[in-house]
């Protein structure tokens, strides 16, 4: 289907069932790479993972949630370590780091997260679906922006310097994805690196 090899995703005979927002997430992004998203029912998932419909929708509202897995647990550590951010280093510095630590996962990881970024990249409907998912993490930091600056978080700066992150985030995933050896940490910090040089420090 794409350039990412996924194990193909079978029934877990003789296995405990998934039982976790991150294992349901693992397995489906197996049969989505393997199979296609739009061809992979919440049934073949189920099926996949060892459990019943009802437990599986007690971990995700829709299939369209299953590759962003434990997003909502990673955002809130990104708004704690916004938090813990001493006042007195930089404001996009602190953005820069808070993002390198959003994206830094156990070797393990990486490669179901590679797998996650290319399909929220180039599955329309997840391309779609994916707007609610930016919006809440644009949120986050137009919050800490706006707490710097002492404005409101719809103010026109903090949302405009939420848009530029999430901009250089997806920059740097797309320029992951084209090359095999790449670093994504270090595509971060470079991209956060290049839009301090062309705007300085906001």
């Amino acid at each position: 289907m794409n350039h990412l090899d996924a194990p193909a995703a079978r029934p877990r005979i003789g296995r405990s069932p998934a039982t976790t927002r991150g294992e349901l997430s693992h397995i489906a992004l197996g049969l989505f790479l393997e199979r296609g998203f739009d061809e992979t029912t919440v049934d073949d998932i189920v099926k996949a993972a060892g459990i019943g419909r009802r437990t599986f929708f007690r971990y995700f509202t829709s299939k369209n949630d299953l590759p962003w897995g434990e997003f909502d647990d990673l955002l809130d550590g990104m708004r704690a370590h916004l938090a813990s951010v001493p006042r007195d280093v930089p404001l996009m510095e602190a953005l820069r780091q808070a993002v390198v630590e959003f994206n830094r996962f156990p070797a393990d990881e990486i490669p179901f997260h590679r797998q996650r970024m290319w399909l929220l990249l180039n599955v329309p409907d997840l391309m779609a679906h994916s707007t609610l998912r930016y919006s809440g993490w644009r949120q986050v930091v137009a919050e800490f922006v706006a707490d710097r600056r002492e404005e409101p978080a719809n103010s026109l700066a903090a949302q405009a310097i939420a848009w530029v992150c999430l901009s250089l985030c997806l920059a740097a995933y797309e320029q992951w994805l084209e090359r095999e050896d790449a670093d994504l940490l270090d595509l971060l910090d470079e991209a956060f690196d290049r839009i301090a040089e062309a705007f300085g420090e906001v």
